[in-house]
């Protein structure tokens, strides 16, 4: 029963794919080029559902990535390129041929392994580099994620923790030395290696960078707001209280916040 619903729905998806690029006057005037914010967009959107845990929104914004996806192949197909089968297969023989430990005779002994394998197989298929999977679009934190973990699947790696928390010193010693120097070039140069030895011991810690910065913003946002609101209902703008003022109100909100916390504790 769910082997037929899944293709009857995958069927049904596609047929309103073909009847939107033959009838509908906007579906039709879509191109690759004009898809493409739409579709990070729309990611974006997925992002902001999983940070949220929304397992309904995630549901919703699967579907429009989907669609997506679809929307993509059939321009594909309509210029003679590949079709949404073509990707499906394309994809099937990837995922067969890099799981070797799955459908060949390779021995792992662990997640670690897998990876290691991984990029091995990814250099036979013709990548000139470990890090030329990694996408140049990529924000700039999610890249600098990415590119440390390719690097630490060669074997360019820190063996513990504690070196990359004394590489994070060093960095900031650069940059309090830049800071002197007052050239800003360098300035910007070596924050950037701050932040990039932060990002590498967030993965040390099994931490992903952007989930916690993102989860900051929210937390930032929400008493920004509360702050705001409770200060303003005498009439007053923010900008007439003191600095002194917003921050004892701030830390009020940091109080009620932890009283929540050990309510649920």
């Amino acid at each position: 029963m769910q082997e037929r619903s899944y293709f009857t729905s995958f069927e049904r998806i596609r047929n309103i794919m073909d009847e939107l690029r033959s009838q509908c006057p906007w579906d039709q005037k879509q191109t690759i080029a004009t898809l493409r914010q739409l579709t990070i967009e729309e990611t974006y959107e997925l992002t902001d559902a999983i940070t949220k845990k929304d397992w309904n929104a995630i549901k919703e914004e699967l579907g429009d990535l989907l669609l997506h996806i679809l929307f993509y192949a059939k321009i594909a197909e309509e210029e003679k390129c590949f079709s949404i089968d073509d990707v499906i297969e394309q994809v099937c023989n990837k995922l067969v041929f890099r799981h070797p430990h799955i459908y060949s005779f390779t021995q792992v002994n662990g997640e670690e392994d897998v990876k290691k394998n991984w990029e091995k197989l990814k250099l036979q298929e013709g990548k000139k580099s470990v890090l030329s999977g990694v996408p140049n679009g990529l924000p700039a934190m999610t890249k600098a994620l990415r590119i440390q973990e390719k690097a630490k699947q060669a074997g360019f790696e820190w063996e513990i923790s504690s070196q990359v928390k004394d590489k994070i010193s060093e960095e900031l010693l650069e940059l309090e030395a830049a800071l002197i120097e007052g050239q800003s070039d360098q300035i910007e140069d070596e924050f950037g290696d701050v932040l990039f030895s932060l990002i590498n011991y967030a993965r040390f810690l099994n931490i992903d960078p952007e989930n916690a910065l993102e989860r900051t913003n929210l937390k930032f946002k929400h008493r920004f707001m509360s702050m705001e609101e409770t200060l303003t209902k005498g009439g007053k703008s923010l900008n007439e209280y003191t600095l002194e003022e917003m921050d004892a109100e701030w830390n009020h909100i940091k109080k009620r916040e932890g009283k929540k916390k050990k309510k649920h504790i």
